[in-house]
């Protein structure tokens, strides 16, 4: 192979290094690559083009220092430049008030329902894409994820430093997560945890489903009933203990009691009923988040409370006539 070869054109070899400590693999490549699509990173992956340590790997797989992560040759994609993405001015607005906190090291924002928190799947750009247009001189990362439907507490990492503490937090389960969720009927089981392992597959047509499966990964998720409307529905809290896909939705509707407005793994009856008084998305809602930075020590919690429009939907409700176990 000569020397003068556009290196765009064969394959290279990257170290993770220090600074891919914990980082995901879709997002090193989505930096190692700059140019290229999202979907035809993932694309890479799929096809096993993109090997760690000589070995096919997952997009969520977490990067250890030693690890020597082959890039394919990408040289038609690299050397295109990119169109600029224009996010709307709208759009602009609406991530710029959603923060609700901001320091030296994080943004934390009360994400609105139905924005995704990144582009892809044909959509042009989400949250992050937003915010590095609104502060394009900032490494600003998602230091994780919420479904397009969910809304509240996103963390948003400034630094790659604090990125990096971030994900050891959450490997580490050191990081509480509180959301709020109105299931279908009467939660008669207390406070209740769900230790059930998920796996996840992908149907013909690209939908991904995931199931209660014990071949998946362990997740658990502890349910709190903290209001009762009748025999209808119950407003839950549940303090997630792993971060799976679609966890809440799956380990719901795995006790009996789906998410209201779940079209995936809901109740069709239910979700009807509840579009009777108004529903119009997922009740899912991310009510809290709190962790302690591992070298200071300082406590960062924030809680953000229920949206308009799921909290309008509460007092439409049927409510019991006293109090419920």
């Amino acid at each position: 192979m000569s020397e003068g070869r556009d290196p765009a054109s064969r394959v290279r070899r990257v170290r993770a290094g220090p600074a891919g400590v914990g980082q995901r693999l879709d997002n090193f490549l989505l930096r190692e690559l700059k140019g290229v699509p999202r979907s035809r990173v993932y694309r890479l992956l799929r096809r096993g083009e993109v090997r760690v340590n000589g070995k096919r790997a997952r997009p969520e797989y977490r990067l250890q220092a030693d690890d020597e992560v082959r890039l394919p040759p990408v040289r038609d994609a690299a050397t295109v430049p990119a169109a600029p993405i224009r996010v709307p001015d709208a759009l602009r607005a609406l991530v710029r008030n959603a923060v609700i906190h901001e320091d030296e090291r994080i943004l934390v924002l009360d994400k609105p329902a139905g924005l995704a928190v990144h582009g892809g799947s044909g959509l042009a750009f989400g949250v992050i894409e937003a915010l590095r247009a609104w502060r394009p001189d900032e490494p600003l990362e998602l230091a994780h994820r919420l479904d397009r439907d969910t809304s509240g507490c996103l963390i948003v990492a400034k630094s790659r430093s604090a990125l990096r503490e971030l994900h050891a937090l959450l490997r580490e389960g050191q990081v509480e997560k509180h959301y709020s969720t109105l299931v279908a009927g009467s939660w008669h089981l207390g406070r209740k945890t769900i230790d059930a392992p998920v796996l996840t597959h992908v149907r013909q047509g690209g939908e991904r489903m995931v199931r209660v499966n014990a071949a998946g990964k362990v997740a658990i998720s502890v349910f709190e009933p903290r209001q009762h409307f009748r025999d209808l529905a119950t407003l839950m809290d549940v303090e997630i203990h792993t971060g799976r896909t679609h966890q809440i939705r799956v380990h719901a509707a795995f006790a009996g009691h789906p998410v209201a407005g779940d079209e995936k793994y809901g109740s069709r009856e239910f979700n009807s009923r509840m579009k009777e008084f108004g529903l119009r998305r997922m009740f899912l809602h991310a009510t809290a988040v709190a962790f302690r930075w591992p070298e200071s020590r300082e406590r960062v919690a924030l809680s953000i409370g229920l949206p308009d429009d799921l909290a309008g939907l509460l007092a439409r409700l049927p409510q019991s006539a006293g109090p419920q176990d």
